[in-house]
């Protein structure tokens, strides 16, 4: 269950980069500031709406990591998502900046917060959990790296787990932005920030050391490399 942990740390550490990118939406909610328990319930709906997209991320993502564990690559999976995570964030910025974003991504954007605009007028309960969903399809680099987690578990119902407790990692942030507005101060979300990079390095390193079957308990343990065999031709 060390996967679990993980996906808590990475959400937790992420969560104060996650209030300066969906701060905006974060407080603009249209909670019941008349009432404690209608805004602090409205909030929570939020962000369980944010955890529901992230777990059904995880779930296809993890799906996809299954039929490679299926075709006996897990090793070779798990090698090369911690490899593509060390490139990615060992690569200088000014290479991303040359990638321009597509139409179609903007076409996408562009419709998200469209829907999103349309659930801000309706004043209730079932609108901030919808906003919640939808705000966890919206492009984010932290989370497409817990996504990357997730297809590295080989199994939907691990992939979905992963994801929801990445997100339950991102609650205790998100909560107190929704509900305090910016108490989190510029200068401690600045220091955590830092703090990431190394997080997602030493979680590449795990996925790589996972994939070398050291035979390392929690670290690297023992992973079969055959391809499982058919059961009715265990018969002939």
């Amino acid at each position: 269950m060390s996967f679990v942990w993980a996906a808590i740390t990475l959400g937790f550490l992420g969560s104060f980069h996650c209030v300066g990118m969906c701060g905006p939406i974060a407080l603009a909610l249209p909670l019941n500031h008349n009432s404690l328990f209608s805004k602090i319930s409205g909030a929570i709906l939020y962000n369980f709406g944010r955890m529901f997209t992230y777990a059904l991320l995880g779930g296809l993502f993890g799906l996809l990591g299954q039929s490679f564990v299926i075709a006996g690559y897990q090793q070779a999976l798990s090698i090369t998502l911690g490899a593509a995570i060390l490139i990615m964030v060992l690569l200088p910025s000014k290479i991303y900046s040359k990638f321009k974003i597509t139409s179609f991504i903007y076409s996408y954007i562009g419709k998200l917060k469209q829907q999103l605009g349309l659930l801000f007028g309706k004043k209730n309960y079932s609108s901030l959990f919808f906003i919640g969903t939808l705000n966890g399809l919206l492009p984010c680099g932290l989370v497409y790296l817990g996504v990357t987690g997730a297809i590295a578990t080989g199994s939907s119902l691990q992939g979905a787990l992963f994801m929801a407790m990445f997100g339950l990692g991102t609650l205790p942030a998100m909560l107190v932005l929704a509900l305090l507005g910016n108490a989190i101060s510029v200068n401690f979300r600045n220091k955590i920030n830092k703090a990431i990079p190394v997080f997602v390095v030493a979680m590449a390193l795990l996925l790589i050391l996972r994939g070398m079957n050291l035979g390392i308990p929690y670290i690297s343990p023992e992973m079969s490399a055959s391809k499982p065999e058919c059961s009715k031709c265990c018969h002939k």
